[in-house]
């Protein structure tokens, strides 16, 4: 069922997760986003890494004013008394140089961590940290943030078409991914190293971001939460104070031209 971006109520929750907004990128859906945190407000705001993507504006500069929008949205929740934490990632990672400061009320820190009401700690890191790929083959990474780009503008023309002949939007990238083997061993590998590091540390669970893939479960007998991102899936994740975790997603149809609508909300408690 659609509705109407400005009839949808304002929703108070407790903590708010986001990365991987990739502002600076044409991929990136930022009037989706500032819908979504105009009808979000929160406690606790994280902004879990790749916020801004310094890797292609070093190739070319790309700023509409939604791109700005968004920053000054973060601001000004920060000044409004939200805890606003900031760990950069692999595509903002220039930030990593102020971590231990503030910036306009902003926490920049190198990882964070937060309590959920039912008093489990949870690790927060933006993840490229544990992908082998960036520790060991950073140029590798490289060509593939070209040709994920590349997928990108491919599935935008492909939308576009969808939506002239009634269908809905359909992501390219995720389908190669959950056909892609080895994308989906990646995944996995990925998971049981984060896992292993909030155990080792002494954490309840890990949240973080890095592979664009919303998910929350039970590795190993903690708690996992990766809360997507804003260039396809346009996830986050939240704990209500209830203290249950959920993704959200918000879909926006004018992302890809027709009028501002959310599509849907899919929202998938976990009180485990």
């Amino acid at each position: 069922m659609e509705q109407d971006t400005e009839d949808y109520p304002v929703r108070d929750v407790r903590a708010i997760w986001i990365s991987d907004v990739h502002l600076g990128t044409a991929g990136c859906q930022a009037e989706s986003l500032l819908s979504f945190l105009k009808h979000h407000e929160s406690k606790y705001l994280y902004l879990v890494g790749d916020i801004v993507d310094g890797w292609q504006l070093k190739k070319s500069w790309y700023w509409p004013r939604a791109h700005n929008d968004v920053i000054q949205k973060l601001l000004r929740r920060a000044r409004k008394g939200c805890e606003v934490v900031y760990i950069p990632g692999n595509h903002d990672e220039a930030a990593r140089e102020y971590c231990g400061l503030q910036m306009g009320g902003i926490s920049v820190v190198q990882q964070s961590e937060h309590t959920l009401k039912d008093g489990r700690r949870l690790l927060i890191v933006h993840g490229d940290e544990y992908d082998n790929i960036i520790r060991y083959a950073k140029w590798l990474a490289y060509v593939g943030d070209t040709l994920y780009t590349f997928s990108l503008w491919l599935n935008r023309i492909y939308n576009r078409i969808r939506v002239k002949l009634g269908y809905p939007y359909w992501s390219l990238s995720a389908f190669l991914k959950s056909k892609v083997k080895n994308a989906v061993s990646f995944m996995t590998d990925f998971e049981h190293q984060l896992i292993a590091e909030a155990r080792r540390r002494g954490y309840d669970g890990v949240v973080c971001g890095h592979i664009h893939h919303a998910r929350i479960a039970e590795v190993e007998g903690l708690l996992y939460c990766n809360d997507g991102d804003w260039v396809e899936s346009l996830t986050a994740l939240v704990e209500t104070h209830e203290g249950e975790l959920e993704i959200v997603r918000w879909h926006a149809h004018h992302l890809i031209g027709k009028p501002a609508q959310i599509a849907a909300q899919e929202a998938h408690p976990v009180t485990a």
